[in-house]
């Protein structure tokens, strides 16, 4: 319960509550115009204050994380397990958390600090949720649990976005989440709502790993891709090739002058080339000298005589002598060009015998070097074949590892199928076993919308094939006022519910939010149904109003509606608000 809200600045309207009903209610002086607004005066922020107060995180640049609003430190004084306490936190240190008063029964203790008994803000938010509803100390760590921050929220309801449905908090709110905080706060088997969700995480990431593909371009394998059947047939393929690159690199013989070797090899076939090229033109060569022997004959002299008559030139006796001479000559030049052409084709066969001999010689070493070469190799391609053979070892334990994990992946498939049914089944019986807090909880709910309506509302809980499922209904519903009526009848079983139970936030605070178009006979109603439950049960009701909403010509004569209010804020000027200045 909640006893005051204070600041360390001067202008802040500092307000006490006291068990029961309690009003701030922002009113409308005489004086002010037609523009001016009671929004704005601090209605919300008290909430906001409360809320930050009991561990909330600030929204920077807005709200009270406003750099207005620096060095500003506010202090809520309630009652925790039955002892007074005051705590304090300033929007410069938002995490430390200053104590004040007995804490002798918590569980974690505030430390010495500088004359101040200061707590962290997740120590801080692990004692209200033991103290407030009995959560275990270390809560706040572990996954899919409620925490105190989220239960505390449909008590104390912040911002418009917590008014659209019963079961959430805020718009965003995961499903998982909804789950889990309304079974636990309605005192069903919330642990099922848990369970269910840890299996969907299980669920999801298979699906995910499934989802994943072979890039075919890369060869790049990532997750597990193809079917089984697939995955052998790959490995069959993989497996040969594994054997031929073994069996490869067996036989291989590594020569430890393999490039001197080849270089040689290499020289021997350009001197062989050569060779055989030079003796090709020699042959033809030969040929030529060949034919040319053969043609050369020697003339008569009768040709020669001719070829003086056919020039019409007589020849005298003397040339006739000096003819005699010639054809000697020319015999002799004759016989010259022929002892010249058996000199030059001996040469040539020569030459060309000596090549033969040469290419055969050249031939003979070099078959050597490539006999050599074909059965050894060098050291850089024998570290090649080995590599090759290490990347198709791995290549074979890869898809070995996925068909293993497609395997597994297919049992834990069904094995997901399976414990989803074990689970759906066990919530249902624990659902059944939980009747009698089930039908408290309905009955409550009925009860409360009745008071409002003349007809009982209904709040309907299954247990379907996705954990736990809430709906509420109230007969004419669909305008907004009557959808905030069902989220005032739900959080007002939740407060009458957990009055029963110890331990116990004992309070219930809303957002004049929460009566936004609810006609002002509805408005009467659930303030009269707040002010008696709260009284009956035990615990603290305050609410936040515009004075316009308030509609005092409705009330029970004996519902002295003023004698409710703990603070009034005014649009007379800044100065009064509830924090004494406008930012």
């Amino acid at each position: 319960m909640i006893r005051a809200v204070r600041c360390n600045h001067a202008s802040f309207k500092a307000v006490e509550f006291t068990p029961g009903f309690n009003v701030v209610l922002a009113d409308r002086t005489e004086e002010s115009g037609t523009k001016d607004s009671r929004n704005g005066l601090g209605k919300s922020t008290l909430i906001e204050i409360i809320h930050f107060c009991l561990g909330a995180t600030l929204l920077k640049a807005k709200g009270l994380g406003s750099k207005n609003l620096q060095g500003w430190a506010f202090s809520l004084e309630l009652t925790l397990a039955n002892q007074v306490i005051t705590v304090t936190r300033s929007t410069d240190e938002q995490s430390k958390i200053i104590i004040e008063g007995d804490t002798t029964s918590w569980h974690i203790q505030p430390k010495e600090k500088e004359g101040q008994r200061v707590m962290s803000l997740k120590n801080w938010k692990a004692v209200l949720g033991n103290l407030m509803f009995d959560l275990p100390i270390d809560n706040e760590d572990k996954k899919f649990q409620p925490t105190f921050r989220s239960l505390i929220s449909y008590f104390i309801r912040r911002g418009r976005d917590a008014f659209s449905t019963p079961f959430e908090h805020h718009r965003k709110q995961l499903e998982w989440e909804k789950q889990v905080n309304n079974s636990f706060l309605l005192g069903l088997a919330w642990e099922d709502a848990r369970d269910l969700q840890l299996l969907k995480d299980q669920q999801k990431l298979l699906d995910d790993i499934k989802k994943l593909k072979k890039d075919t371009e890369t060869g790049v394998a990532i997750g597990i891709f193809g079917s089984l059947g697939e995955l052998e047939a790959l490995k069959v393929q993989v497996e040969s090739q594994l054997r031929e690159r073994k069996e490869t690199l067996s036989n291989f013989r590594v020569a430890p002058q393999y490039h001197e070797l080849e270089a040689n090899a290499n020289r021997l076939t350009a001197e062989i080339h050569e060779a055989t090229n030079n003796n090709i033109a020699d042959q033809k060569l030969l040929e030529f000298y060949q034919a040319s022997l053969e043609a050369e004959n020697e003339p008569s002299s009768e040709d020669v005589t001719r070829i003086y008559e056919s020039v019409g030139i007589e020849l005298p006796g003397l040339v006739v002598r000096r003819l005699e001479e010639v054809e000697t000559f020319h015999r002799r030049l004759i016989e010259n060009r022929r002892e010249f052409l058996s000199i030059e084709i001996a040469r040539i066969r020569r030459d060309i015998s000596s090549r033969e001999r040469l290419i055969r010689e050249k031939t003979e070493e070099r078959a050597y070097f490539l006999e050599v070469l074909q059965t050894h190799g060098a050291l850089e391609e024998y570290t090649r074949l080995q590599e090759l053979y290490l990347e198709t070892v791995a290549n074979l334990n890869d898809i070995n590892k996925r068909i293993e994990d497609l395997n597994k992946f297919e049992e834990g498939k069904s094995a997901l199928k399976i414990e989803k049914e074990r689970l759906i089944q066990r919530a249902r019986r624990d659902y059944q076993e939980r009747r009698v807090q089930v039908n408290r909880a309905i009955e409550l709910f009925n009860t409360n919308s009745r008071f409002l309506y003349d007809a009982p509302g209904r709040l309907i809980i299954n247990v379907g094939d996705n954990g736990f499922q809430f709906k509420v209904d109230i007969s004419r519903d669909g305008s907004e006022g009557i959808d905030n009526m069902k989220i005032f009848c739900y959080d007002l079983m939740l407060a009458q519910l957990w009055s029963e139970r110890t331990p116990s936030p004992h309070i219930l605070i809303h957002d004049s939010t929460i009566f936004d178009g609810v006609d002002e006979r509805q408005v009467r109603l659930a303030l009269e149904l707040a002010d008696r439950e709260s009284r009956r049960c035990g615990f603290q009701y305050i609410c936040t109003l515009n004075s316009d909403m308030v509609p005092y010509s409705e009330f029970a004569a004996d519902f002295d509606f003023d004698s409710f209010v703990r603070l009034r804020l005014t649009d007379e000027n800044d100065e009064s608000g509830l924090l004494g200045i406008r930012f």
